[in-house]
């Protein structure tokens, strides 16, 4: 039997109940078997940053940045090489094989992304394979413009220092408050995993003493992160202080709250956000920086002063 096709009943029910059922209908042909011929490959081979979301050896769901130099992802027909692997202390160093993964690469300079989801085919001590089920590009929308580098000496094999928790402390509360950009892993029962971007104003992430929540912005109508979430509530974060190379990761769950549209906080007045409770935490470093940074320039206002008490 091949790999099922098309939009699955999480998807489908976010659809309905958002009103796009209709629109997005025309974008299923996106999800079919892809051809990574072509242009995807040029796209794969020129990227310097790559973000895999998978399992941990305990079943824990993960947002992992796979930093590289251009080359290092290769692309052809239905498989995909990454030279690279997540780095010593994060929490996907150690991939088990056969396992579903949902995988994104992106530009902040060009605004492009393109999203990937397959299996775990082969990791090895140079990198890993993933058999691609799924290859289809996503819209600029919300990504801010970056010129992302490696820092001098970043080439080395010395074990980052790692802060790992069941919730996130003061610091982190920080660098997610002042985020512009973070990932999201969800996952789906029998369809797979998934790594989405998600961007905004500084801020556009909120975080009080029950978790974390953000507003759901417009979007391409596929509901492929929210679609996840209605059927598997696991998800994982991953967010990035391009300024000191500061990661952070969290595993855990979401859930989709649907609120009146235009009501305090829904900054991209679609009625809806996510609300995300972490259960482990895990601080560390990578090689990826940017200086400077040019905002998205449709990114919505924040519309609210929530009240942001530090854990």
């Amino acid at each position: 039997m091949g790999v099922p096709t098309g939009f699955h009943e999480g998807e489908l029910a976010v659809q309905r109940r958002a009103g796009v059922g209709g629109p997005a209908a025309r974008l299923a042909g996106m999800l079919a078997p892809p051809d990574l011929s072509g242009g995807a490959a040029i796209f794969l081979r020129d990227r310097d940053l790559a973000v895999l979301t998978a399992r941990d050896r305990d079943g824990l769901l993960w947002t992992s940045p796979l930093p590289g130099a251009p080359g290092f992802l290769v692309a052809r027909d239905r498989s995909l090489e990454v030279h690279a692997l997540p780095a010593p202390g994060d929490p996907l160093a150690d991939l088990a094989t056969d396992q579903p993964v949902g995988m994104i690469a992106i530009d902040f300079a060009t605004r492009r992304r393109l999203r990937i989801n397959g299996s775990l085919a082969g990791a090895g001590p140079s990198g890993l394979t993933v058999a691609v089920d799924q290859a289809y590009g996503n819209c600029p929308q919300y990504i801010q413009r970056r010129h992302l580098h490696r820092p001098p000496g970043s080439a080395g094999t010395r074990v980052p220092e790692v802060r790992s928790g069941d919730s996130p402390d003061a610091e982190d509360v920080r660098l997610i408050r002042a985020a512009d950009t973070f990932f999201l892993g969800t996952a789906h029962p029998t369809r797979g995993a998934d790594a989405s971007h998600r961007g905004g104003t500084p801020g556009f992430v909120r975080a009080d003493s029950d978790g974390l929540w953000w507003p759901d912005y417009p979007g391409n109508n596929m509901f492929n992160s929210l679609g996840n979430l209605a059927a598997d509530s696991t998800a994982a974060l991953l967010f990035l202080d391009f300024t000191t190379g500061t990661t952070l990761q969290l595993s855990g769950t979401a859930a989709v709250d649907w609120t009146a549209p235009g009501v305090p906080g829904d900054d991209g007045g679609t009625g809806r956000r996510v609300r995300f409770t972490p259960r482990r935490v895990v601080r560390t470093t990578v090689p990826v920086l940017a200086e400077t940074v040019a905002p998205y320039p449709r990114n919505p206002p924040l519309t609210d002063t929530p009240d942001q008490e530090t854990p």
